[in-house]
């Protein structure tokens, strides 16, 4: 996947934008997370980005790149179907990885305590 195309997902987007993203994440992200654990390496930072998009103190842009990111994630058809096994959340990995570069620090300890409760809490060992 090419740095334009990433950087279109990563845009921020007004905040009508932001909240209709929000809602699908908000619907989607267990269930994707679920389905992706074994695949994706770094699910403790994804979910800590969850929580960090969905805190209202979050900055605006910070919130806006880490939506764009997290609803590409959850959207079930994307670049590379998440279906094809070992391959199909690799686009998803860069587009995260991508955001989670351009928010550097934004995603705070509070963000990280909330991941480790749900991904005891929600997920099967």
């Amino acid at each position: 996947m090419d740095d334009v195309k990433i950087g279109e997902i990563l845009l921020p987007g007004e905040e009508s934008e932001q909240e209709a993203k929000a809602r699908k994440v908000e619907r989607r992200f267990w269930p994707t997370l679920k389905r992706a654990m074994r695949q994706v390496p770094f699910s403790r930072d994804l979910v800590a980005a969850y929580y960090c998009a969905m805190d209202p103190a979050t900055p605006m842009r910070t919130r806006g790149i880490l939506l764009g990111a997290l609803a590409y994630f959850v959207l079930p058809f994307d670049f590379i179907p998440d279906v094809l096994a070992m391959v199909g959340f690799s686009d998803d990995i860069a587009v995260l990885t991508a955001a989670f570069a351009a928010i550097s620090g934004q995603i705070k300890e509070q963000h990280y305590v909330r991941a480790d409760e749900a991904l005891q809490d929600r997920l099967p060992d």
